[in-house]
């Protein structure tokens, strides 16, 4: 466990927002962005779901509603669904009504919110700053939302190894055994960015009896549920499984990725506690008001219309598992291509459901003869965005990355 890693976040956040401005000023007709966050259809640009779109327009031309604000913790409707998607209906904690959702501005707005309530309330402290530990690699977005929040002594946990390009669970749990007691852990539930590297449920298993064992407080992120197995059950997994065991936890969800919701903001924090409930939500009341004040609406409707309708709730998911499904085609192709032009090493890790993202562990020299000889983008260790290859760009990105683990740099 350290401060800082060879791998750390900064040089993701920091790199694809550059990346993204260099893609955009390059002319070169053969260009991929493959460091883009957004799911990218075989056409090559952002999609909604034809449901969604429906949804929409539906929304729009409705004339039972009215312009008003909505409640500060945010539509109630949509809170029940996606607490519900999150934990499932028969969930315990909400059975056991343990459980309380807000609506936030994103995924990045339910980490701040998550972050303000552990300084607040966690450990019986009005001025509680961590440790918070977070996985190395990740974005630095995650440093700099909990730091914004006062929470300074941030610290990582071993994750990606480089060498067997996946997680190293040995690692990890190392790590997590010799952490300080009662800190708070920030984990992915499914679709790990940027790496796309996915815990085995016995791994999760491993990981929860730590985090039980030592006390640890659980903060999820599940940003893409749905989109790495092509099962809401299977990718909400991890925080049921630490819900059954009785553990209190924080999860920060969003609605960007598996409804096409890009620029609605569509996030919520799932707050799973054992005691001081009301208190908790009142606190949560009072900081949502110097925050956001109140949610936007639109897509948040949008999700609850679909999540509240049965009919809808199947089409989405299909339309979901669809996607998840088109992202492992793309890999099985791209892993084929390699296969074919030979080379050493293997390539199964490509395969494993991540989601969107996956992770070549390619190094600086590489990347580098990527973005500057091929006009191909990707993050640092060759971590991509494997929905932006297609029909088109497949055989030159595979050729492209076939030469630069071959060629004299």
């Amino acid at each position: 466990m350290s401060t800082c890693s060879v791998f750390d976040g900064a040089v993701f956040m920091s790199s694809e927002m550059k990346l993204t401005e260099d893609f955009k000023r390059d002319t070169h007709p053969d260009k991929v962005n493959l460091a883009g966050r957004e799911y990218v259809g075989e056409h090559g640009h952002t999609t909604w779901l034809p449901l969604v779109r429906k949804i929409k327009q539906q929304i729009a031309t409705d004339p039972t509603l009215t312009p008003e604000y909505p409640p500060i913790l945010g539509i109630p409707e949509f809170t029940q669904r996606a607490t519900e998607l999150a934990l499932g209906k028969d969930s315990p904690a909400i059975v056991e009504s343990r459980v309380f959702g807000v609506q936030t501005v994103g995924c990045t707005g339910a980490v701040r919110l998550g972050a303000e309530l552990l300084r607040s309330w966690y450990c019986s402290s009005s001025s509680w700053n961590g440790p918070i530990l977070l996985s190395s690699p990740c974005d630095d977005s995650l440093t700099g939302t909990f730091k914004a929040a006062g929470i300074d002594d941030v610290q990582h946990y071993r994750y990606w190894a480089a060498e067997s390009n996946d997680v190293c669970v040995e690692n990890m749990v190392h790590d997590l055994e010799n952490a300080p007691e009662r800190c708070v852990v920030v984990l992915f539930a499914s679709g790990h960015h940027p790496t796309g590297a996915e815990l085995s449920q016995e791994d999760w298993k491993r990981v929860a009896e730590v985090m039980k064992k030592r006390q640890l407080f659980p903060f999820f992120l599940m940003s893409a549920q749905g989109l790495c197995s092509g099962s809401l059950e299977q990718d909400a997994w991890a925080v049921r499984h630490c819900v059954s065991l009785g553990l209190e936890l924080l999860c920060a969800q969003s609605f960007s990725y598996s409804f096409g919701l890009y620029g609605e903001r569509v996030g919520h924090l799932l707050c799973v506690l054992k005691q001081n409930m009301l208190a908790v939500q009142s606190q949560a009341e009072k900081l949502v008001q110097t925050l956001w004040s109140c949610p936007p609406m639109e897509g948040a409707r949008v999700v609850a219309t679909i999540l509240s309708n049965p009919a809808h709730l199947v089409e989405w998911q299909e339309g979901v598992k669809g996607i998840a499904e088109h992202c492992m085609l793309i890999r099985e192709r791209l892993r084929e291509r390699l296969r074919l032009l030979g080379g050493p090493g293997r390539w199964d890790h490509i395969t494993k459901p991540g989601g969107l993202y996956c992770c070549f562990g390619l190094n600086a020299q590489q990347v580098e003869f990527l973005i500057q000889r091929k006009h191909i983008y990707l993050l640092p260790n060759g971590c991509l965005n494997v929905s932006a290859i297609n029909s088109r760009n497949l055989d030159y990105v595979a050729e492209s990355i076939h030469q630069a683990m071959h060629s004299q740099l």
